[in-house]
């Protein structure tokens, strides 16, 4: 089902959110998705696509790719460390597949977050922009989608998934507008019975049926346009009602949202979990035209039984899926046209709690790029013995914003202006990675 995106999920902080606006029927869909599809095309710089895996509660750092063997046990955690292939460079054992393609990836481990609160990580980590509770800033995605617009029809950035934390506006548009938020898949693409509702056309509705349904929408808005004062507005809408039409009839998009046409063997190397089939349709989805795509993940965070969590379900469901996507892209030969970002709200506790688990830690994190024009087998900075922050190469969060830019090719002055006439570039503060690219 088609949705907007106004919600989110529960948090350990035990709040409820709205969910989301769902828009289920064929005359909601003709009427939303065109806005959705309003924004102009503006061919500017590179023309690389983004897959952002977003790891929703936290990642615990001292336990994936910033492993401390050599601390005490109450820091290490119950973790060891294997080799990677890229010498020098060490994950914890409950990612093997990673270790054995570290060459095709790197790591940032000198993140600081500056932030331990959910929610306002989902915003701050997916718009480089501190919070800011009078104005809800772009997400990475939002800004791709006004400045490089639709491609092959496709939508310019959609979300796989749910799990982002929206009570300060994570991974929406913001002041660009509701006509820039994701087109987002809310399914589980995992399970046998996932399918994209709207793009092909619900039960009893054949394509003649639906045709006549647009010619009489048609005259409708011919009508109306000749009663109006103000046509412009109503001849945009009709252009955006024929590329919504498009989107649901062609047979381009069929094929790229169409998960279970895809080779069983391939959906088995990516993992037959949501995480592992959310980035085999990210996959497909690059590859018919859309720019950006979020791929969500929840339930990283992890206050109690951290290692058991971890080790039985969260770590390798990442191992598999990333390692699968990243040979996926290399054998398309879509890797230097494809960044991937894996980023996730902050770091954990270096020391363990009460309950087996780890709480949220503000000033150390990790992250994982590759492709897209990021140089490979890198490890960037580190922290120091107890996992605590940054010693060397210290990076923030604007930081990754304006690496992530600039890889997609969109100038760090590109600006925007607010509803009220304000101009706001994409980043402020952020410094290009220069490790990374």
């Amino acid at each position: 089902m088609f949705q907007w995106s106004l919600g989110s999920n529960r948090s350990c902080d035990g709040i409820t959110r709205r969910n989301f606006l769902r828009v289920g029927s064929l005359t909601a869909f003709g009427l939303s998705l065109p806005q959705y599809l309003s924004a102009r095309t503006a061919e500017t710089g590179k023309d690389v696509s983004c897959i952002l895996l977003w790891l929703q509660g936290g990642i615990s750092h001292i336990d994936s790719f910033d492993p401390k063997p050599e601390a005490p046990v109450e820091i290490r955690g119950e973790f060891g460390v294997i080799d990677t292939n890229v010498p020098g460079i060490q994950l914890c054992d409950p990612l093997p597949m990673l270790a054995r393609h570290q060459d095709k990836y790197s790591i940032l481990r000198s993140l600081n977050p500056r932030n331990g609160s959910h929610g306002v990580a989902d915003a701050y980590m997916m718009t480089g922009h501190p919070f800011n509770p009078a104005l809800t800033y772009p997400a990475f995605g939002a800004v791709v989608s006004k400045e490089k617009g639709d491609r092959e029809s496709m939508p310019p950035y959609i979300q796989v998934g749910t799990a982002i934390d929206q009570r300060f506006g994570g991974g929406i548009a913001g002041f660009l507008g509701d006509q820039y938020n994701p087109f987002v898949l809310p399914g589980d693409a995992s399970s046998p019975a996932f399918t994209v509702r709207d793009v092909t056309l619900p039960g009893g509705v054949d394509t003649a049926r639906f045709q006549r349904r647009m010619k009489v929408l048609d005259a409708v808005d011919t009508w109306q346009a000749k009663v109006e004062s103000s046509p412009t507005a109503l001849d945009a809408a009709e252009s955006f009602s024929k590329k919504a039409y498009s989107l649901i009839t062609a047979p381009r998009a069929k094929k790229a949202f169409d998960i279970a046409s895809e080779d069983p063997r391939m959906r088995d190397r990516y993992g037959r979990h949501s995480l592992g089939q959310g980035c085999l349709l990210a996959r497909r989805l690059v590859e018919s035209g859309v720019r950006f795509v979020t791929v969500t993940d929840g339930g990283w965070d992890t206050h109690v039984n951290n290692f058991e969590s971890l080790k039985t379900r969260l770590l390798p469901r990442l191992d598999t899926a990333l390692a699968a996507l990243l040979q996926d892209l290399t054998d398309r030969g879509q890797i230097d046209s494809t960044l991937v970002v894996v980023l996730s709200d902050f770091g954990r506790t270096p020391k363990v709690n009460p309950s087996a688990g780890r709480d949220h830690w503000s000033t150390a994190g990790i992250a994982l790029l590759a492709g897209g024009g990021i140089r490979p087998a890198t490890a960037v900075g580190q922290t120091n013995a107890l996992a605590e922050q940054p010693t060397e190469a210290p990076y923030y969060t604007e930081d990754l914003a304006a690496t992530i830019y600039h890889c997609l090719g969109i100038p760090l002055n590109t600006t925007h202006q607010t509803p009220d006439g304000r101009p706001v570039q994409v980043t402020y503060e952020g410094r290009v990675i220069r490790e990374l690219v």
